[in-house]
Formats: C-alpha cells, structure tokens, sequence
C-alpha cells in the first residue's frame, strides 16, 4: 500500500524508477519464502528459486576456478615460466590448461574439478526440486478449487444419427464413469461470439487505460455519430457504457447457442472429484486413437479456442509442418550467422572482398567491424525470431495461451543455442575446415577437437 501511494504521488515518471538500485535484490533475499509465496505465487517463487539455485553453483565454480584452478594453470610451464611480478601483462592464455604441461599430473586437478562441480550442481538440483515439489504439493493443498481441476476436454466426439453430441456425451461418461460424472458443456461454434469478445477485452484495456490518467487529462469524446455529434462526454463513461452494451449482445448471443445447435465435436466434462477428473483425462476412452480423447481443461481465462475442436489427424498434420518450418527457419538463420562470423575475422573478409582491403586497414573502421557491427546484426535478426515462433506455436494446436507460449519459448530456448552458441562457433571452422571434413568425413570429431578452442573471438 506504500507503494502504491508513493507511486500515485510521483507519477508513471519518476527520477528515482529510473536509478538503478541493488536494494531491492537484498530485501526480497530476506523476504521469508511463505511471504513471498503468498504475494507472488508459486510461479514467481519458482522463478527467483532459479536464480538462487544459479547464483550458488556460479559461486561454487567461480571458488574452485579463481582459487584452484587458476593458480594451477598460471604456475605452469607449457607455454612459458610464469612471472608473478609481470601478471597484469601476461597473456590468457597463461591462466588456462593450455599452460599445463601434456600428460601432467596437474590434469587430474582439472578432472576432479568438472566431477566436484558436477556433483555439486546435481546435488543442489535435488535438493531445489525436492523443495519446490513440496512447495508445490502444499501450494496445491491450501488453494481453493478451481473448476479447472474438477473438468477435463473431450475431443473426437464420434457423431450419431440417433442422438446428438450433447446426448452421446452423457451417455458416454454416464456408462463408463457412473459415480464421478456431474455434468458436461458442449463448444459451440460462434464466430459473433468470439468477435464481441475481443471488442470487450479491448475496451476493458482502454477503459483500464483511462483510468490511470487524472480526470483533466482525459480527452472528451462526443457520444454520437463517429463522435461527431452530441454532448461531450467522459471517454471513461462512454466506453463502460460500450462495454455494457457489448456485454449484453454476447449473453444474447450465447442464449440464443442452444437453439441453433452448433455443436462441434468437443465438449467440457466435469466430475464430482479431482480424482474422478485425473482419472478420466488419463484413461484410454477408446480402442480408437482419434476418438473420445481426454485431457486436462485449461484454465477458463486460458482457453485458445482456434484449435479446441480439431480432430487430431489436423494436429499431427500442423505439428509436423511446424517442425519442417522451424527446422528450415534454423538453416536460414545461419546465412546471416555465417556473415556475422565473417566479420569478426578480417583476414577471411578481405579474402572474400578484397575491394576492402584498404577500407579496413583503418583502425577505427576495423574496430566497428569486428567489434560492434557484428552483435548488431546478429541481435536485429534475433528480435524478429520470437514473433515467428509465436507464429509457429500457434499452428501446432494448442488449447490454452500458456501451452501455445511455453511452446514458442521452448522453440526460441533451442533455436538461440544451436545459431548463437553452436553454429556461431562452428560456423568459422566448418567454413575452414570443409574440404577435410569432405575427404575424411571420420575425422570431424578430432578436426572439431582442436579448431574450436580456436574461435577465441567468444
């Protein structure tokens, strides 16, 4: 409520939101885990655990690394005696392996390490999901029903010309699950409906919108033709009374569902229990693959509604064209990381454009070149991948907003480490090393070996 009021008092543009403040990761450390679960929620909770869970095995590596390793490497003789009045001049590469002298005891130091911090990040990965489980489990215990957990969907509602959806449903699950069936709810197919819907979302988001505003800021707006005509009056008022009117026209039109009968072949199931609605979302319905499919309902406000009544042959067409699709998108994007690449080694550039040999013998130019140009074309590439992939992630048939968004997470998590991380570092010693990897294709795990710690431009 502090907050808040201070936040009222000075403005969406405050100085003091603009300085950056460490405080707050030190106070929200302190924040007791119960306290902090039941103002943010389990989600939120799970997502700072992730960040504890890295911080500690960040700090785990970097003690093993600063005060083990490093001395270890530096006090070798591989690449020359070490020095340790002249660090500061010393070269990286006296701080790595390279420096250990080859079949050196000093090696099974490095060894014992990746098995030491192996070990412990496995350890704490228990033990961090072992709590969340039980946060989880108790979080689940102590919220209040929601009917999402009482219903399941049914999809591949096999048609009958002697009943209707509706019926064939409830004899369904009348006969096959007699003492948990409570009721069921068809989809209906409306597209007026789904039209008014998002008019309403829409003027809500204004009507919120609005009211962030002081009264004196809000611009009038005339209640009549195209507002144009008629008395002046508050947006506010002017869009609440839309969004009534558009209220009443969906209700009118959900009446009027029943009569029409459109139903699709998909239907809401709810149960007496949560077990009764596990139970049937994970027993096979039928000998049939495609028909009577069950599955956990999402949440009411959750529901992506495109797919929710496609029969699966549609859904296995869709998530293969997207695997196809994002699978080319991957290929495609390596032109440009390619390029990138190009860029950050200028000896392959002037051989590939030799017209720019003198161009790039400024030091200022060279400088942009290998230092700032290429992060710049590889970070505008990358923001038009996310809105592909939510693209993609819509086509695979989802049922709910958040499976269609961790999809496209997911899809942008895979493509970013294979096109910044691998291919990035690949893509100067495959270009070098193509003709070898040609003639001798089984000696690409040892030319990979030794020209990859080569990329030291990372």
């Amino acid at each position: 409520m502090v907050a808040e009021e201070k936040a009222k008092r000075d403005g969406p543009f405050s100085i003091q939101n603009l300085v950056p403040s460490p405080g707050w990761i030190v106070r929200l450390w302190q924040l007791p885990e119960d306290e902090f679960l039941s103002a943010a929620g389990l989600d939120a909770f799970v997502f700072i655990r992730i960040f504890i869970f890295s911080v500690r095995i960040f700090s785990i590596a970097g003690i093993i690394g600063v005060f083990v390793l490093l001395p270890l490497n530096f006090t070798g003789d591989q690449l020359r005696t070490a020095d340790w009045a002249d660090i500061p001049n010393q070269s990286l590469d006296m701080f790595t392996i390279a420096n250990v002298q080859d079949s050196s005891k000093r090696l099974w130091v490095h060894f014992c390490a990746v098995y030491v911090i192996s070990g412990a990040a496995c350890c704490l990965l228990y033990l961090e999901y072992k709590g969340i489980a039980e946060k989880r489990f108790s979080y689940f215990n102590s919220s209040p029903p929601q009917p999402n957990h009482f219903t399941i969907l049914v999809r591949g509602i096999p048609k009958s010309d002697q009943h209707s959806m509706s019926e064939t449903v409830e004899e369904f699950f009348t006969l096959y699950h007699p003492s948990t069936y409570l009721s069921h709810q068809m989809v209906y197919h409306s597209s007026r409906v789904q039209s008014l819907v998002n008019e309403a979302e829409k003027l809500y988001k204004k009507i919120l919108h609005l009211r962030n505003k002081p009264r004196l800021q809000r611009e009038s707006h005339r209640e009549g033709f195209l507002g144009l005509f008629g008395a002046k009056v508050d947006p506010v008022d002017l869009y609440t009374k839309k969004l009534e009117d558009v209220e009443e026209n969906v209700k009118l039109e959900q009446s009027t569902l029943n009569q029409n009968q459109k139903e699709l072949s998909a239907a809401f199931v709810s149960f007496r229990s949560r077990y009764g609605a596990a139970t049937a979302s994970r027993v096979v319905q039928s000998s049939n693959p495609l028909l009577w499919v069950t599955e956990p309902a999402p949440e009411p406000r959750d529901i992506y509604w495109p797919f929710l009544s496609a029969p699966y042959i549609q859904l296995w067409i869709s998530k293969f064209v997207v695997v196809v699709a994002v699978f080319f998108l991957t290929i495609l994007f390596l032109v440009p990381v390619t390029f990138v690449q190009g860029l950050t080694q200028l000896t392959e550039l002037e051989a590939f454009l030799p017209f720019l040999k003198k161009v790039l013998k400024i030091t200022i130019v060279s400088d942009i070149i290998t230092g700032y140009v290429p992060s710049l074309i590889l970070q505008m590439f990358q923001y038009i991948v996310p809105p592909i992939m939510m693209l993609f992630a819509a086509m695979r048939g989802y049922i709910s907003n958040s499976g269609k968004m961790k999809s496209a997470c997911i899809m942008v998590l895979y493509f970013t480490i294979w096109n910044v991380f691998f291919a990035t570092v690949l893509s100067g010693s495959v270009i070098s090393q193509i003709n070898t990897f040609i003639s001798n294709p089984k000696d690409i795990p040892r030319q990979l070996a030794v020209v990859v710690p080569g990329q030291d431009y990372l």
